[in-house]
């Protein structure tokens, strides 16, 4: 007989899971002060215009992409349709940004992470492995492009 997991108990590990990638480090898979916003508050316009290794995005980019993936999925889980979208966009034309540029960006981050929360407080229920999937999806790649902008730091305040 197979065993059944709470809602309620899959629904706040997830928000817990996306609260550590973003905002605050529990202890699962950050060290304390390497959250998304924690990261991207101590990041300049100018440096978040370099591209990383030479003819990689830039830091600016990452940030768009993430928040741009968040949404997706997100309309995804509502929806259900598998939207057709411009993946490679966001690389091909975000480039430099203005100090006022680079905050908007991270307030649109801020903005489509506070959709996601919200979207997964009011789930009622989590009908099908795809929307699992996606949802958890989200976090993994939250946490590979926040793995880049980390690791671009390195590069740029050795």
């Amino acid at each position: 007989m197979a065993t059944k997991i709470q809602t309620d108990h899959f629904t706040n590990a997830l928000l817990s899971l996306l609260d550590e990638a973003f905002d605050n480090v529990h202890g699962y898979f950050l060290d304390k002060g390497t959250s998304m916003f924690e990261t991207l508050a101590n990041i300049s316009a100018e440096e978040a215009s370099l591209p990383v290794g030479g003819k990689c995005a830039t830091l600016a980019a990452q940030v768009k992409h993430v928040a741009f993936y968040l949404d997706v999925v997100a309309r995804f889980v509502r929806t259900g349709a598998n939207e057709s979208v411009d993946w490679s966009e966001i690389w091909r034309t975000t480039k430099e940004v203005s100090p006022a540029e680079w905050d908007a960006l991270k307030l649109a981050l801020r903005e489509s992470y506070e959709r996601v929360k919200a979207l997964i407080r009011d789930y009622p229920a989590w009908a099908s492995e795809r929307e699992i999937g996606g949802t958890i999806a989200m976090i993994v790649h939250t946490a590979y492009h926040l793995g880049e902008i980390r690791q671009a730091l390195c590069t740029l305040k050795p």
